[in-house]
């Protein structure tokens, strides 16, 4: 690693002393012999002056060696605090030089390591990074020409890598060289001080693994025409580019980069910009692409990849080449054609949208076999796993249609809030998060408006989901303080996607938001400030700030109860409004509230008041205090009152017993009642009598609409969950199916005429939906008729060997088929999971694999995910999380995932923890005493993270709800 000040004017030691030398020399007269003795003694003294300066010379340069060796890879070098041995070799780390200890802040600036994020005191404006990849041992080599500009005044350089071996080269103005191994972090310590103002240029060199670990530079695989091939790609985000180079590793430190890729020529090489020029060695005929410089961005948007893909492409109206890049055998079905065909529309329509263009001349999308996420919104290359961009029409079904659609807008959505403008820190990633989230369902109602997203669909799939978590005590702020790496994994959850992304005042001011923070940072007060700006220019003055720090920096949301203000049956014009922090159960009195609001928060409450004739138009009322008297209309005993109309406000709403039974009755003739109640208090356990939610439910026989039918069943499958082990559940279970049964035969199954098969792309949308949603009703909850059905299809389907059940109910039909059928229809599912090229359809057979009630088959297929190639390592996870979602497979599940979790932990590492949908999985149905208690006590890494995942305090709920 070299540093080299490139500011004008900047003059090497080593030409100045040749100077100094220079002007020394003189033409001397010639002497009297006296003087030439004299003159022999200066010279053999010089001669031994300059022996003794060579010799020091020569002790100096062997000691530098050892800052100018490569060092072993980082993970072995120091711990913690700084000792005495620096990654090349013996270095003096402490005292000298000008150190001084003092108060904790003057330590940070004289020690800027003590803090766990950078200093801030020099920043990367550019990195030269030039890489070469060997694909056959997996390892790569790279060189980084890191451009830096000195902020303040400072003799350290501290910067991220992780798991690279560094090499460490004639570093001008050198004192010492350490590592700090908790935190990532070269320390590169100077005899002097860099200048503000001006720039200097880091070199580094450097060798890694190509790790299978899916974070920093990974390989994958597939398999075609049975032979195993592999690719590299890389994943960043959110701190591991220091995996693949060393860099200035957090989000705020944007530069450009200039990329370099030398690879073997069978390969083909991404990255975020198109290739500027590319030429074959004459040596080795290895293939150098060199790729345009990038805009200025965050290192962990910074991506590549090697691949042998092909790829179809398709341009946009303004000259933005759009390619989708996959297996060869992928693209010559045309799997990616649908994700290629939305994409060219998305950009328009964001474009349109935000009133900002989009900033690269082309964008990639990268198909891959295995990823930690569905997908990486990397500018210019996003990358996304294979099953949820890959579109096989003819066997997929409309809701495996509608989940890639929405990971596909959510990512192109990222090209502008997340890749152009990108959060400060990690505890605002809902800025970038959540306006993705809330665009999952405005894009695809603009792709599909019949599916009916953005209105009704994002209620029912955003609203009530989240809410259910945040009613929980082991919630959370929005924004969360982020102090070390390690707490950075836990802000990317559904409160950050999808809680933020509830409030419709946050999306007005796009295009000004975007143009004054494009290619550069924004904090959530840069967000306040631009709403209240538009406010202000509409002539509200409203403290957005004020208001919306209640909403993001407090957990939870409010639970708002109305009552009339009337005695004696006499009319009355007012109502009481009170609001409390909403949460389940026994976590009411247990938790602990920390918030600078003490829980109160500055609700935007709409009103509307009817009786058996009328319904009148709704009020707003904005609630601040805890109590407030509202003055709304005239009202008698006969009155019934509805709040937050449509939804639009994120709290919950209760009422007295009479106001309820008023509102169930009007289930039947008020259509806005209708969607209120069976939408968004059906959960209300913890503030109703258990029968209430029950009768809301009551009248779904008459519900023709598919909306309320869907948010029916999500709450019916949480009670299901919770009930499946109880004496109740029979009771439960027979309730449920009354319910659905006359709907269910009305609307029957689907067929497969003539030109209908694999359309997925159905005007009568809603009605798939509802049909759908009844028949998995009935399989799941035991209705006899459907069983039949179920087992019919799959029996036909064996004899005939032609697949003939409709793609839309293909996962019901296979789930049912396997729990009721013998081993032998579960041996014959496993066959075509092996045979199918589909991506869609692999999914959903080893989906239906995982649903046997034979607790043998359900072992043998956990234990082949892990110890065999028959299950693709992407799946392993899928496989344990779906047994354990079997009734049967529960404890067999929870079981293998302790007894094989550090196998588990080997292969998968860290990308385990980030999303921790493992964890989560096979802990999501453990509801006993017994089960609590081995959560509760269990002790170890694999624990540690469970109970930072406070999953011992929803089980507590979850007892709770249990023994009302």
């Amino acid at each position: 690693m070299g540093l080299n000040d490139s500011s004008p004017g900047a003059m090497r030691n080593g030409r100045g002393l040749s100077d100094q030398w220079a002007e020394s020399v003189v033409v001397r007269p010639r002497t009297t012999e006296r003087h030439i003795t004299v003159h022999k003694r200066l010279v053999l003294g010089f001669a031994l002056s300059i022996l003794t300066l060579i010799i020091v010379t020569a002790v100096a340069v062997v000691l530098s060696v050892q800052f100018e060796a490569c060092g072993t890879r980082d993970r072995d070098e120091t711990t913690g605090e700084p000792s005495s041995r620096g990654p090349g070799g013996s270095a003096k780390l402490n005292g000298g030089r000008g150190e001084r200890m003092g108060e904790k802040g003057d330590e940070e600036v004289v020690q800027p390591w003590r803090n766990s994020r950078l200093p801030g005191s020099v920043r990367p404006r550019h990195y030269d990074l030039r890489l070469a990849v060997y694909m056959d041992n997996f390892t790569f080599s790279g060189e980084v020409s890191i451009e830096l500009e000195c902020i303040n005044a400072t003799r350290f350089i501290v910067l991220h890598a992780d798991r690279l071996e560094v090499c460490w080269r004639s570093v001008i103005n050198l004192d010492r060289i350490f590592f700090l191994h908790v935190l990532c972090m070269y320390v590169v310590a100077l005899h002097r001080e860099m200048k503000p103002m001006r720039v200097y240029r880091l070199n580094v060199s450097f060798d890694a693994a190509i790790e299978d670990e899916l974070l920093g530079f990974f390989r994958s695989s597939y398999t075609m025409q049975r032979e195993r091939r592999y690719l590299a790609v890389t994943q960043f985000s959110p701190i591991h580019a220091r995996k693949a180079f060393p860099c200035f590793d957090e989000p705020v430190y944007k530069a450009t980069f200039s990329l370099t890729l030398r690879h073997d020529p069978q390969y083909t090489s991404l990255s975020n910009m198109p290739v500027e020029s590319s030429s074959l060695s004459d040596e080795d005929g290895w293939l150098t692409n060199h790729f345009a410089r990038t805009p200025r961005m965050s290192t962990y948007y910074l991506a590549w990849a090697v691949c042998n893909f092909t790829y179809r492409e398709t341009q946009t109206d303004s000259g933005v080449t759009i390619r989708l890049y996959a297996r060869p055998d992928a693209i010559l079905s045309g799997a990616g054609d649908y994700a290629l065909h939305i994409t060219k529309r998305l950009l328009g329509f964001y474009q349109d949208y935000f009133k900002v263009q989009y900033s690269l001349p082309k964008l990639d999308l990268l198909a891959v076999p295995k990823h930690p996420y569905a997908a990486m919104e990397n500018w210019g290359l996003s990358v996304f796993v294979e099953q949820k961009i890959l579109l096989d029409a003819d066997v997929s079904s409309s809701s495996y249609q509608m989940e890639l659609t929405m990971v596909v807008v959510h990512e192109i959505c990222h090209q502008w809030f997340g890749d152009l403008v990108t959060p400060v820190w990690w505890e605002d990633v809902w800025l970038k998060e959540g306006f993705a989230h809330f665009f999952e369902y405005v894009g695809t109602d603009f792709l599909f408006p019949k599916w009916n997203m953005e209105k009704q669909r994002f209620l029912t799939d955003v609203l009530h989901e989240v809410m259910l978590l945040d009613g929980l005590s082991s919630s959370h702020p929005i924004s969360q303080e982020v102090e070390q790496a390690t707490d950075i994994d836990r802000v990317f959850d559904w409160i950050a996607y999808k809680k933020c992304c509830l409030n419709s005042a946050l999306f007005h001011c796009f295009q000004d938001y975007l143009l004054s923070h494009m290619y550069s940072n924004a904090a959530r007060d840069d967000l306040w400030r631009k709403l209240s700006q538009a406010m202000r220019s509409e002539g509200r003055d409203i403290d957005i700030g004020e208001m919306m720090d209640r909403w993001t920096l407090q957990m939870g949301y409010p639970v708002v109860t109305i009552s009339k203000n009337q005695s004696e049956q006499l009319p009355t014009y007012y109502i009481t409004v009170s609001q409390e922090h909403f949460l389940y159960g026994e976590e009411v009195s247990a938790v602990t509230r920390v918030s600078t609001h003490e829980n109160n928060w500055q609700v935007p409450l709409t009103v509307a008041v009817g009786n058996t004739s009328a319904v009148c138009s709704e009020s707003l009322i904005w609630i601040n205090n805890k109590t407030e008297t509202h003055r709304i209309g005239q009202m008698d005993d006969s009155t019934w009152l509805v709040g937050n109309i449509n939804q639009t406000g994120y709290f919950r709403v209760n009422y007295d017993l009479q106001n309820w039974k008023l509102l169930i009755q009007q289930l039947h003739t008020n259509p806005q009642v209708k969607l209120v109640c069976i939408q968004y208090h059906l959960r209300l356990a913890g503030y109703l009598p258990q029968g209430v939610p029950l009768q809301l439910i009551g009248y779904l026989p008459e519900e023709t609409s598919f909306l309320p039918w869907h948010a029916a069943s999500r709450a019916l499958y949480q009670l299901d969950k919770l009930l499946d082990r109880t004496d109740e559940y029979r009771l439960f279970s027979d309730y449920v199916l009354k319910q659905v049964a006359s709907r269910y035969h009305q609307m029957g199954w689907p067929t497969n005429g003539p030109g209908t098969e694999g359309n997925v792309l159905q005007a009568s949308y809603q009605t798939e939906e509802l049909q759908r949603e009844l028949i998995m009703l009935a399989c799941s909850f035991g209705n006899k008729q459907c069983h039949r059905q179920a087992v019919a299809y799959i029996s036909d389907w064996i004899s005939s060997n032609k697949n003939r059940i409709p793609p839309n109910i293909r996962d019901i039909v296979y789930c049912t088929g396997v729990s009721l059928m013998d081993e032998d229809v579960w041996e014959f599912i496993w066959m075509k999971f092996h045979s199918s090229n589909a991506v869609s359809e692999k999914k959903i057979l080893l989906e239906a694999l995982t649903c046997s009630d034979n607790t043998f088959l359900l072992n043998r297929l956990l234990n082949l995910s892990l110890t065999s190639d028959l299950v693709p390592e992407q799946d392993v996870i899928d496989v344990i999380i779906h047994v354990g979602r079997n009734p049967q497979g529960r404890n067999l599940a929870w079981r293998y995932f302790r007894e094989k979790w550090d196998i588990l932990n080997a292969r998968y590492g860290e990308a385990l923890f980030m999303n921790s949908k493992l964890i989560s999985g096979v802990t999501e149905f453990l509801n006993t005493e017994r089960e609590l208690n081995e959560v509760s006590e269990s002790s170890g890494v694999v624990f540690s993270v469970i109970s930072r995942l406070k999953m011992t305090s929803d089980r507590k709920w979850h007892l709770g709800f249990r023994k009302v």
